[in-house]
């Protein structure tokens, strides 16, 4: 069964950071892609960043704010925002395939 488990998110004022996580179970970890993505209120849930075994690929809205590493020996995959803005605010999901985790809420604000 494949569960994807996230935490991290919470309040943070304008230019700061955070960093997210999703821990994910059910799967061979180090072989598949994964993604964050997020959905802010009255809006589609939007791409934000993916990783490959080597490749990762972001969002323009993010692109030098946010990264996607991961850790393959803890079966997890992190989403690193810095300067973050308050047009980031948003639940944040992690995904493989079709599989979703429950998300986490991100809100920038002063």
């Amino acid at each position: 069964q494949v569960q994807l488990v996230e935490s991290g998110g919470g309040l943070v004022q304008p230019g700061g950071s955070l960093r997210l996580s999703c821990a994910v179970s059910g799967i061979i970890f180090a072989f598949n892609a994964m993604g964050w993505y997020r959905q802010a209120p009255g809006k589609a849930r939007e791409l934000v960043a993916t990783i490959t075994r080597s490749t990762t690929n972001y969002a323009d809205s993010v692109k030098g704010r946010f990264t996607i590493p991961r850790d393959n020996a803890k079966n997890t995959v992190y989403l690193q925002m810095n300067s973050l803005k308050p047009e980031d605010t948003a639940v944040y999901y992690c995904s493989y395939s079709t599989y979703w985790g429950q998300g986490t809420q991100v809100t920038v604000s002063s």
